[in-house]
């Protein structure tokens, strides 16, 4: 039994609002299991640490408050239930205005009001022209793969001689500002190549001619900009130079290629390079020629977009950012300061990104609607296989078809079925589509100068094939 009900009401300009009433029985399982979780803490004379039961539980603490720890639980998961079961698409962050906590028996309600993905209004989007690259075969590239393959095997061998641009040199330094250490600025064994410009500017130079067990004042100036409290400060590092290593790179022959990759003379390597290169182009002009025959749809397409919306989106494109850095270990703040801009300026600066991700959802959820595209439960499975990299033993059908029971209990099933129904909204556009040469293309869209048309809405502001 689901555990929301929904209304919807369009309030304009792509927002909606949503009322939700939780049911008494969600409520109050949510409200023991919160009553559980506190009672493995608690330490009450009669009962062993952990076994205090949920209902001495709310009879020690009350029940507002153990209500009020259970909801803010529970609330994430059903916002995402209530937006399943209103069928809306969002667009950025929601604006959530919860009700008073209820008595038992009766249901919680709360408000959600957010930006929906707007609407299409197809205009041509079968057998459209659009233009597709030939692959491009670039003997420079493949000379540099083979400059690449080199460079992987070559080898630092320890000389006894003075160090010199290209060189590596192994170092133990510690730097100091006004005579005193700074945090980061000291290592034991660390190799640099000289010329490599991955130290403060103007440190390398000064290596420039040291032999091993030489020892050096580096005296180097931060630049302004640069991270911390260090910008614009001069520091002296101490630095004695371990050893002097020379880059070997091997020959570009037959023996290069027997060691590399197993062929028996370079021709052979070159040619396998040629061709793996040529492999991956093709995969790039069909994943630009997919993309390109979704905006020529797009651009066919009657759309409104508000400022506000198009906003809500730049700025859900950035939060996906910041969560895929966090992921990485990477602060986004820190990721900020690196790039030297504010969270505003980079969501202003993925306006038109953001502008063009909401043009080619909205014009494939059309396409899905106006094609009645449909996703079946098999497709369902090979979806979740692929994600799983799960193989075709019995074993792995079960666990697919229980995943599947389990997204399909809270209506999850729903998000991945738009998704693989828009994947074959895409499939579609490029079946029907007739390519044309890139060049000719190009030169069609390049036809539309600015201020030809004022009045032309910004959809309608793109060549459009047929014009």
């Amino acid at each position: 039994m689901p555990a929301v009900k929904t209304q919807k009401t369009d309030l304009g300009e792509h927002r909606v609002r949503v009322e939700v009433d939780v049911e008494p029985g969600a409520v109050e399982a949510e409200l023991k299991k919160a009553a559980a979780e506190l009672g493995r803490d608690m330490k009450l004379p009669g009962f062993r640490q952990g076994k205090v039961p949920p209902e001495v539980v709310l009879q020690r603490v009350g029940r507002e408050a153990v209500l009020d720890d259970a909801v803010r639980r529970a609330l994430p998961g059903w916002y995402e239930e209530a937006i399943l079961d209103a069928k809306v698409v969002t667009v950025g962050d929601p604006k959530l205005d919860l009700r008073d906590l209820p008595e038992k028996g009766q249901p919680l309600g709360f408000t959600i009001e957010v930006s929906v993905r707007p609407t299409a209004a197809l205009g041509d989007y079968l057998g459209i022209e659009v233009g597709r690259r030939e692959p491009e075969a670039d003997p420079e590239q493949v000379e540099r793969e083979l400059e690449a393959v080199r460079e992987s095997l070559a080898s630092l061998d320890t000389v006894e001689r003075e160090a010199k641009e290209g060189d590596f040199v192994v170092l133990d330094f510690v730097g100091r500002v006004d005579g005193e250490p700074f945090e980061g600025g000291e290592a034991r064994g660390y190799m640099l190549e000289l010329g490599s410009g991955r130290l403060v500017p103007g440190f390398e130079p000064q290596l420039v001619g040291a032999t091993a067990g030489e020892e050096r004042d580096v005296t180097v100036t931060f630049p302004e900009d640069y991270a911390g409290e260090l910008g614009g400060k001069e520091a002296v590092f101490s630095v004695t130079v371990k050893e002097v290593k020379e880059k070997r790179v091997p020959e570009l022959d037959d023996e290069l290629a027997s060691s590399a990759a197993g062929f028996d003379t370079l021709d052979e390597l070159r040619a396998d390079i040629g061709e793996k290169l040529a492999e991956a182009d093709e995969a790039r002009i069909e994943a630009e020629f997919r993309e390109a025959a979704v905006d020529a749809a797009a651009a066919n397409a009657k759309i409104d977009l508000t400022e506000e919306l198009v906003e809500a989106k730049a700025r859900e494109l950035w939060e996906r950012t910041a969560h895929r850095l966090a992921h990485q270990g990477i602060d986004p703040r820190r990721y900020l300061e690196m790039v030297g801009k504010t969270e505003d300026e980079v969501i202003a600066e993925a306006s038109a990104d953001a502008d063009m991700a909401l043009r080619r959802e909205a014009t494939l959820a059309a396409i899905v609607e106006a094609e009645s595209i449909e996703v079946s439960d098999d497709e369902l499975l090979e979806a979740l296989r692929e994600a799983s990299g799960a193989g075709d033993r019995p074993s792995d059908q079960k666990k697919l078809q229980k995943a599947l029971k389990r997204i399909a209990a809270d209506g999850r099933d729903e998000l991945l079925r738009e998704d693989i129904a828009m994947r074959k909204a895409v499939d579609l556009l490029v079946e029907k589509a007739k390519p044309i040469a890139q060049e000719r293309a190009d030169a069609r869209e390049a036809l539309w100068k600015p201020g030809d048309d004022e009045a032309a809405e910004p959809s309608k502001k793109l060549w459009t094939p047929g014009s």
